[in-house]
């Protein structure tokens, strides 16, 4: 005959609960992410667009120092100049190449350096171009030149009107605020794109060629035109020009828009922090206006 055991829960064995073990960081996987990252940034920036900024002043009044750009990568097709780090060596030719537009705003690697130039597209394969008196003659027609009109570029501390570089230019506004007064001359095209120059009177590179531009090459200026390194100056020190027409391989891309613009001031305390940025040039585009044909 069976008996039923009462069991005695005081003396059930009780389990007694484990700590989970310690979770470990897999650094191979975390490694892996940020190597992917930097590829896609990388390709972003190769293939797609990539931000640039200004460091000089060849392209005033349109851009000044510390204005932060986009520069799309497509629009001419590739080249092997394209990647953001410039390690590869010269091949001739562009994947799914496009000449640009005259008049576009370019991204431009002198041949034998790694420094990007910003320039702007004036002369075309097959054009003779040449420069007399500081006009620009295409095919030996005179690009339309407007009146001098006067601009008022307000100083910062990027923008320094310096006596020596813009003799007498520097005065002050009726707001009690530094200013460089630039004489200004708008440019007009072939196509019927324009954009203002700036005129400080006769310079070296004011008498230029002619010059007949090679099959896949372009002619490249800057809009100051009396403080720019371009295609009329060589490649060599103390001009560091971009050395007559350049072969198209060369080119990084088009400049799209800008994106904000730094003055160079303020500091760390978070109070300046607002007088870093200049205001009204977030946003503007870098395509030239076009007269109605």
């Amino acid at each position: 005959m069976s008996e039923d055991v009462a069991l005695d829960p005081v003396h059930e064995p009780v389990e007694t609960a484990r700590p989970a073990p310690a979770r470990r960081t897999d650094w191979w996987a975390e490694v892996r992410g940020i190597v992917w990252l930097v590829l896609a940034v990388l390709g972003f920036h190769t293939f797609i667009a990539k931000p640039f900024y200004i460091p000089s002043e060849s392209m005033l009044p349109g851009l000044e120092i510390g204005d932060q750009l986009v520069v799309s990568k497509f629009p001419y097709g590739w080249s092997f100049i394209s990647p953001t780090f410039h390690l590869l060596p010269f091949m001739h030719g562009r994947l799914f190449g496009r000449l640009p537009e005259r008049g576009d705003v370019v991204i431009v690697t002198p041949p034998g350096t790694e420094t990007d130039y910003i320039k702007r597209v004036i002369g075309l394969p097959g054009e003779t171009l040449q420069v007399k008196g500081g006009v620009v003659f295409i095919n030996g027609v005179a690009l339309q030149r407007g009146p001098i009109h006067d601009a008022l570029i307000p100083v910062d501390t990027n923008t320094k009107c310096s006596d020596d570089v813009y003799p007498g230019a520097l005065e002050t506004g009726a707001d009690g605020k530094a200013y460089c007064r630039l004489p200004l001359v708008t440019e007009t095209l072939p196509n019927g794109r324009h954009y203002d120059t700036v005129e400080l009177g006769y310079s070296r590179g004011d008498d230029y060629g002619p010059v007949k531009i090679p099959a896949n090459h372009v002619f490249l200026m800057g809009d100051n035109r009396d403080r720019s390194s371009d295609s009329r100056f060589p490649l060599a020190a103390p001009d560091l020009g971009l050395g007559g027409p350049v072969p198209w391989e060369y080119l990084g891309g088009r400049a799209e828009f800008i994106t904000f613009s730094k003055s160079g001031g303020g500091t760390w305390n978070p109070l300046t922090w607002g007088q870093s940025f200049r205001g009204g040039r977030a946003g503007t585009s870098l395509h030239p206006a076009r007269n109605p044909q």
